[in-house]
């Protein structure tokens, strides 16, 4: 069985060694010890809500219960920006008119942006190649939405997260090599580096702040401004299906897109919904029905202690504020009869009147 958790500080080793499979692009994932040790020290803290709630990251891990196994990361961030620079580039219009030449020009262009600064952000977020079937990828990503729903006083009402940007097999990212290398000198792989380790300052010392003109870049690195990379792609869409969408921030380093969301508009805040767990009934087999009935849907559960955060796929669903959950289920969640669990469709209900 697999099941999403809050991270422990035994899981450090494992983290590390799922994070040296990551590659370049993902600064909040880099195989870096001393650096995931301090931010696992930093979501202990937050999950015992022994630090601010502004300073906390909710670092999640899915465990393969039956090896013990970690096969993914997760994580979301209570605030961005406020203890260093947090930097994108904005997408504006400049307008240029000539009434004697009866001219007119619309020119896109690139602001060196913090507006975003403060906003919740999800991040982190790793599946092990080996675990990348079924619905495991759904499961690791939507857990955060579930987590929020649970206890939505602890964010800010505006969520982010930041896709990693479009690169070509080689590693090479044509933005960055459009116009970010112009103003580093340097190569994208240490540039990110840096800003994984928080050395952000030189972004504010080296880049412009007059807004850049689109036109002016290489034509590759223009059509990728907005771009994923090919391994983030099923990621925008988990997230856009739960109400995220992209507003015209990127990543100042590779154009990945930012999407956002107000925490209020969730999937997860508006249909989630709280159950109890009841007694599992016990069926006589003689009284099954002549036809299988239909396979139930999916349903993300999680328990409801902060401290404790567990969360699972189950195929049982609630009837009437119950849920009958097998016994093995309830185990993973740490729960027993009697106690309250959060559910939620995996996937987004069709409306039959559409």
């Amino acid at each position: 069985m697999l099941v999403v958790r809050a991270i422990k500080a035994d899981d450090l080793d494992a983290l590390y060694v799922m994070a040296t499979q990551v590659g370049s692009g993902m600064t909040t994932l880099k195989p870096d010890m001393k650096m995931m040790g301090d931010r696992v020290a930093i979501a202990v803290a937050s999950f015992a809500e022994t630090i601010p709630p502004e300073k906390r990251d909710y670092m999640f891990v899915m465990e393969d219960t039956d090896t013990g196994r970690l096969a993914g990361v997760c994580a979301i961030k209570g605030a961005v920006g406020l203890n260093e620079p947090f930097y994108n580039y904005r997408i504006g219009t400049l307008v240029h008119s000539s009434r004697e030449l009866d001219v007119f020009t619309r020119m896109e262009t690139l602001y060196l942006s913090n507006d975003l600064t403060g906003s919740t952000e999800l991040c982190s977020l790793f599946l092990h190649p080996d675990y990348r079937t079924g619905n495991n990828g759904k499961l690791l990503s939507k857990s955060r939405f579930l987590f929020i729903a649970q206890f939505p006083h602890l964010f800010t009402e505006k969520l982010i997260a930041e896709m990693r940007g479009y690169q070509e097999e080689s590693g090479r990212s044509p933005f960055y090599e459009g116009l970010g290398r112009h103003f580093f000198k340097m190569d994208f792989d240490h540039v990110d580096d840096l800003t994984a380790v928080g050395k952000k300052s030189f972004i504010a010392e080296l880049m412009p702040r007059q807004p850049l003109y689109v036109a002016y870049l290489p034509e590759d690195a223009r059509q990728v401004i907005g771009k994923v990379h090919t391994s983030t792609a099923p990621a925008r869409r988990l997230l856009e299906q739960e109400g995220l969408y992209f507003e015209g921030y990127i990543d100042i380093f590779d154009a990945g897109p930012v999407l956002q969301a107000r925490v209020s508009e969730l999937r997860a805040m508006r249909d989630s919904t709280l159950a109890e767990i009841g007694p599992v009934a016990e069926r006589d087999a003689a009284c099954a029905p002549d036809s299988p009935a239909p396979a139930p849907e999916p349903m993300l559960v999680s328990n409801t202690t902060l401290r404790d955060f567990r969360m699972i796929l189950s195929q049982s669903a609630p009837v009437n504020g119950a849920l009958e959950l097998p016994v093995a289920e309830q185990d993973a969640l740490c729960c027993k009869a009697g106690d309250t669990v959060r559910t939620l469709t995996l996937n987004l209900r069709k409306n039959p009147h559409v």
